[in-house]
Order: structure tokens, then C-alpha cells, then sequence
């Protein structure tokens, strides 16, 4: 049996590369890079094997900000959000018994992407997202009805991506984009 060197590189995943390009996007978004060196630097982070080839792409770069997470939680009731409210980077929404309405069409929505983590008994759940934005829901299971969501045709660059991931047991999730 052949013993492999403690020091191999540890490949990176594609997490890690997300994570590198929204700092790279952020940075250039806040001005703290020109667009040659935003090209040259992405070059380098989507060619990246390991994270040792991250270094040098994301060095000289300002601190990341801390993400942050909020947890709604309801045994029973609704949980409404509407009108202007922040959104956190990641959104936890727990109910066992009752309907879930979000709604960011007004929200102040800072980051790019925007995880919400459904976990959901039974009842409806209703999500209204801003019209520039891209909704992924492959990381959502239902077990009794599926998801209702019509992706726009022609969706302008510059919108959040907004993930919705989790579990709902009865009930079904039905996403729209809001009309302006």
C-alpha cells in the first residue's frame, strides 16, 4: 500500500470558484478594480485548480463581508414579509403548519445572491421576486405538489439570483415576477 505526501494541494471546489467570482464582481461593482484587471483576475479564478491558484486573484482585495443568515420561524399562523425590508443573505423560513408569503419586489436586496431555505409542514408557500431576477429552485423538495414557476424569457443582466432550496411536505410553492 503507497502513502500519499501530506502536502498535495487541495483541489478546489466549485463553491470555492463561486465564492472567488462574486468577490471579484463585488469588488469591481464597489470600484476597487478596473475592468482589464476584473477580466484578467476572473481569468485566473475560473482557470484555478487549487486554492493556492486563488491566492493571487484575490489578494489586494477588501475583507470580505460577513454573510448574514435570519431565521423566520412559526409553529402555526402566516409569515408575511412585504413592502421594504432587508434581506438577509441567507433566509431560513421554518413553519409547520400555516402559508408563507415573501415578497421582494420592494425589498432592499444587497447581495447578489440570496439563499432561502424553506421548511415547511403543510400549507402554501408564495414567493415574489423582483422582474430582473433568476430564480433557481433545483435545491427545493415538495413531497405532495410540485412548484409552480415560469421562468421569464428575457431576463436583464444585473438582477439578484435568488436559490430556494429545502423541504415542503403539503402544500405548494408557487413563484412569480413582479410586473415592474
Amino acid at each position: 500500500m503507497t502513502s500519499l505526501p501530506e502536502d498535495l494541494p487541495s483541489l478546489i471546489s466549485e463553491d470555492d470558484r463561486d465564492t472567488a467570482v462574486r468577490r471579484l464582481q463585488e469588488a469591481y461593482t464597489e470600484g476597487h478594480l478596473s475592468h482589464e484587471d476584473l477580466d484578467e483576475r476572473l481569468h485566473q479564478v475560473l482557470t484555478a485548480r487549487t486554492r493556492g491558484d486563488l491566492v493571487s486573484p484575490l489578494a489586494s482585495l477588501p475583507e470580505e463581508k460577513a454573510a448574514t443568515t435570519s431565521t423566520i420561524a412559526a409553529a402555526g399562523g402566516r409569515i408575511r414579509r412585504r413592502g421594504a425590508w432587508r434581506v438577509p443573505r441567507t433566509l431560513k423560513v421554518e413553519s409547520a403548519f400555516g402559508s408563507v408569503s415573501l415578497d421582494l419586489t420592494r425589498a432592499v436586496i444587497e447581495h447578489s445572491v440570496v439563499d432561502i431555505e424553506l421548511q415547511l409542514g403543510t400549507g402554501k408557500a408564495r414567493i415574489t421576486v423582483p422582474r430582473d431576477a433568476i430564480v433557481d429552485v433545483e435545491g427545493l423538495h415538495t413531497g405532495w405538489k410540485d412548484t409552480r414557476y415560469k421562468a421569464r424569457r428575457r431576463s436583464r443582466l444585473g438582477g439578484p439570483s435568488i436559490r430556494i432550496s429545502g423541504t415542503m411536505g403539503f402544500g405548494r410553492l408557487k413563484i412569480r415576477h413582479a410586473w415592474r
